[in-house]
Parts: C-alpha cells; structure tokens; sequence
C-alpha cells in the first residue's frame, strides 16, 4: 500500500523536491521483493519510465532541475528489474531498452548529465543479463554494439590519430570516478551484448568490432581514481 501510495503521488505533477524524496523511498523499498509484488504493473513501470525521460521524443535534457527525478527513476526502475520477472517480461513489451537507447543518444555531447548517463547504462546491463529477447533486439534492432561502443568511447575521452589507433597520453590525468563508472557499466552491457558474437559477417560488423578493439585497448591504458577502481575497470 504504501508503494502504491508513493506511485499515485507520482503520477501527478508535483514540484520536483517531493518527486525526489518519493523516488527515494521507493528505490529503498524496492529492493524486498515481496513489496514488489503487488506494484509491478505496466501503469506503474509507464509513471517511472516518464519521470527517468524514457520516451521516443527527441527533445534534449535541458532542464538541470530534473536530473535528480530522472536518475531517482532510473535507479528505482533498476532495483525494480533486477528483483522482479513481472518487471523483466514488462521492459519488453513497453519497449525500455529502445527508449534507453534514446535516452543514452541524448546524454551524448552534454554536460552534468554522467549520472544519468550511469544509470542509464546500468539498466541497459541488467535488461540484457536477464532478458535474452532484450540482449537480442539490442543487438540486432537497436545497434546496441554501436551505441554502447560510442558511450564507452565518450566515458574514456578517446582521441584518435588514425581509423583504429587512439592517442596515447602519458600524462593524461586518471578518470573521475563517474566516467569510471559509466565505462564499467558501459563494458558490462557490451560483454552481454556481444556474448553470442562469434560470427562477423558483414563488413559494418568487422569495422565495428574493429572499432571497440582499439577502444578496448585504450581502456587497458587507462587508469581510474583509486587502484581498486583501475582494477575493477580493467
């Protein structure tokens, strides 16, 4: 009942200090499965996804005082996931993976948004361990090698001195720990992306593949903000 409560407060439009602490206490609440029960609904998976942006429209993230709602929504949304096979079947059908990846498309290029970019990632990770229908369409439908690959290229600030040779940079100063969060996440959901990619057939599949080796490769270079952190990169 109380999930339910916060969920109908949500539906309306209220002033975005209150969405922040009602998404807050779900995202708690959302980790005991049995609450999860009777709230894992398709109107209910519709009010998270509108709040976390996920949607086909190509407007972009222009209003800083919504990325606390939109990253809120997208942790419940994961918690939510990653606990319910209701949910799992659910992200299918209301198509999340796709409207991740639009949401991923706008995040590209713009500032204060790795949080969101993080999240987003994460999601992306989860629907495609949990969901071989969802690790499929990215794949097939959503060129989800190429979108991952560029949010991975983005995270690691890649510079290029030739087609498949990124610049090596000594001196280059260690990541920050949200871009060392967002390629984790990033590697993730492309290890599963590409877990069944033993055949490359077309030449846009070898560019593409191409393309992430030497992306890879950079990563391998690159160092994190603590030890621990580098480790859990490479």
């Amino acid at each position: 009942k109380l999930c339910e409560g916060i969920l109908n407060i949500l539906e309306k439009d209220t002033k975005t200090s209150c969405q922040v602490a009602c998404l807050e206490a779900l995202r708690i609440l959302s980790r005991d499965k049995k609450v999860l029960v009777p709230v894992t609904t398709k109107r209910n998976m519709q009010i998270l996804m509108r709040l976390a942006k996920l949607d086909n429209a190509e407007d972009p993230l222009e209003r800083p005082s919504e990325f606390p709602v939109i990253v809120e929504a997208l942790k419940c949304l994961c918690n939510i996931i990653f606990n319910s096979s209701v949910a799992q079947k659910l992200s299918l059908e209301l198509n999340l993976a796709a409207m991740l990846c639009n949401l991923l498309q706008k995040c590209k290029d713009q500032q204060c948004v790795d949080d969101i970019k993080c999240f987003d990632l994460r999601l992306l990770f989860l629907l495609s361990l949990l969901h071989t229908d969802i690790r499929s369409q990215l794949r097939q439908e959503l060129q989800g090698v190429q979108v991952l690959t560029q949010a991975l290229e983005s995270s690691l600030s890649v510079r290029w001195t030739e087609e498949y040779k990124a610049a090596e940079d000594r001196d280059r100063p260690p990541l920050s720990l949200q871009e060392t969060d967002c390629a984790i996440e990033a590697l993730k959901a492309l290890f599963n992306v590409t877990l069944d990619s033993w055949n490359v057939h077309s030449k846009n599949e070898s560019h593409q593949f191409r393309y992430m080796a030497a992306i890879l490769r950079h990563c391998l270079l690159t160092t994190g903000p603590t030890e621990d952190k580098t480790e859990e990169l490479h």
